[in-house]
């Protein structure tokens, strides 16, 4: 086929080619659809996403639960839940990096920014892939901590907020791990970066009080995002605000809505400008 030259002096196969490529709305949908398929062909992403949230919260009621005292009069189950549920979407999240790394290593990346489609609803759409992974394991969790004897005690539009705010999270941190997938050289690099994850879990009130920590620590485990929405989803579940915060329930929520944007926003352009970006 011969290509014409319009009276513009432009190229009018060309010009036909700029308005083929697919939507916004369409690349989201595609490629969110691409990652699901690769975590349906990859059984054990979804066996761990599965399991691991059931296994981590039976060792922290049955085997170290005994051990620590909250300082409050709640039960260490109703205490732990909570924040468990948050913790949760960054143990579950480490995987994340090592499959974004793959992606980019074998050619995946390269052959989408080849392509007529808006780049940013490429990454968009992983991350929601990636949320919709964590929150199967979160759904799971939840209903493992129902049989080991949590319960909640808010009302249901207070319940219907906290996981709201899970959701929230849960879509906000996997920009975190897409970037690290990004930044990383290959699998293994990735998997190296997400360490980095692991002080935010444990210097937090996810698991202890943080008054429970040495007083150097202390505004270390209180300023950070964990802590934050650990302390929100506690109020909100147990139906009021949580003993020892110092603050009420919308503070929390609140606060945390802040954190949850502000990482979205920092992570979200990093990722996107990365992927942009040919190595």
């Amino acid at each position: 086929m011969t290509a014409t030259t319009s009276p513009t002096g432009t190229n009018d196969a060309t010009e036909s080619g700029r308005g083929a490529g697919a939507t916004f709305v369409t690349t989201v949908s595609q490629t969110a659809r691409r990652t699901a398929l690769q975590f349906a062909r990859t059984p054990q992403l979804l066996i761990t996403g599965t399991i691991n949230g059931a296994v981590y919260l039976f060792m922290f009621r049955y085997v170290i639960g005994g051990a620590i005292e909250t300082g409050t009069r709640l039960d260490y189950v109703d205490f732990l839940v909570p924040g468990f549920l948050v913790t949760i979407i960054l143990w579950n999240g480490m995987t994340i990096p090592a499959g974004v790394a793959e992606d980019a290593a074998s050619g995946v990346f390269d052959r989408l920014r080849s392509l007529p489609i808006p780049r940013a609803a490429a990454v968009v759409g992983r991350s929601i892939a990636d949320t919709a992974l964590l929150s199967w394991g979160l759904l799971v969790t939840t209903l493992f901590s129902l049989a080991i004897g949590y319960r909640f005690h808010g009302d249901a539009a207070d319940i219907v907020l906290a996981f709201t705010l899970l959701l929230l999270a849960t879509f906000a941190f996997s920009w975190l791990f897409i970037t690290l997938g990004l930044l990383a050289r290959n699998a293994q690099a990735a998997q190296g970066l997400t360490m980095l994850v692991i002080p935010l879990v444990f210097i937090s009130s996810a698991y202890v009080p943080v008054n429970s920590m040495p007083g150097w620590l202390q505004p270390v485990g209180d300023h950070q995002p964990i802590t934050v929405i650990s302390n929100a989803l506690r109020s909100l579940m147990l139906g009021g605000a949580s003993p020892g915060v110092g603050h009420n329930t919308s503070y929390w929520v609140a606060l945390s809505a802040i954190w949850c944007t502000g990482i979205l926003a920092v992570f979200g352009s990093v990722a996107i400008s990365r992927f942009a970006r040919r190595r």
